[in-house]
């Protein structure tokens, strides 16, 4: 189910459909690291931008151990075809309720047209795959800002294939602007098999390139190939 959660936050962004789980699983605690331990004075409301269910699952999963109160923000305009970018929208929204938090999605967001133009120039890796990431971070930190969450992280920083020091410098750069959220720097690369394991097991749909058509070309390319020389 989904409905309207809101105003914009800035043009192409604003909110969107909001599902939520019928009861809210409550959040086993364990200590976080010092520097971003929920707290009362800030609040332990967090943002996690989510590319994917598979991915979301660890980072969820250890940021509801650490006492944060995770929502789930799907926002990739950079996934493609749209058919691609609905099944992993159906992921996202198994995921988030199998694991009992709120789901928004960025739907409005999605347009290839204006992806492809705003990728013109830097379409080849790593410029473009920065971009992705970094545009993703920005997006959700002015998204949290707007909405008043404590905290933003992101699964990205799951992945063993994203620019990881990429992620985690945009979010330090995001969060030291005056009045921003902070950011829940956390490597969950150390999680990798383990949310492997949990996504089958959960039967999650589980993409077979990284989103965007560039990337699906890299992933098919041998096969074309072969064509090519018979």
């Amino acid at each position: 189910m989904s409905g309207n959660n809101g105003s914009p936050v800035t043009t192409g962004i604003q909110a969107a459909g909001v599902v939520a789980p019928a009861a809210l699983s409550a959040a086993r605690t364990v200590p976080a690291p010092a520097e971003t331990r929920p707290t009362a004075t800030a609040g332990n409301s967090l943002l996690l931008h989510v590319c994917c269910g598979p991915c979301a699952v660890m980072p969820i999963t250890r940021l509801l151990d650490e006492g944060f109160s995770v929502t789930a923000w799907f926002m990739n305009p950079n996934i493609q075809p749209l058919a691609e970018y609905l099944r992993r929208r159906e992921a996202a929204a198994q995921c988030a309720e199998r694991l009992g938090v709120p789901i928004i999605f960025a739907d409005e967001t999605w347009n290839i047209s204006a992806w492809l133009r705003a990728v013109a120039g830097r379409d080849e890796p790593p410029a473009r795959c920065a971009y992705c990431c970094e545009s993703r971070m920005e997006a959700a930190f002015a998204f949290a800002r707007q909405k008043g969450f404590a905290w933003v992280s992101s699964s990205l920083l799951y992945s063993r294939y994203q620019p990881h020091e990429v992620i985690k410098s945009a979010g330090e750069r995001l969060a030291a602007q005056p009045d921003a959220p902070g950011f829940a720097y956390r490597d969950f690369r150390t999680d990798w098999q383990e949310g492997i394991d949990r996504s089958k097991a959960m039967q999650l749909y589980r993409q077979p390139y990284c989103g965007c058509v560039y990337s699906e070309a890299e992933r098919y390319h041998k096969q074309l190939l072969r064509c090519i020389n018979g």
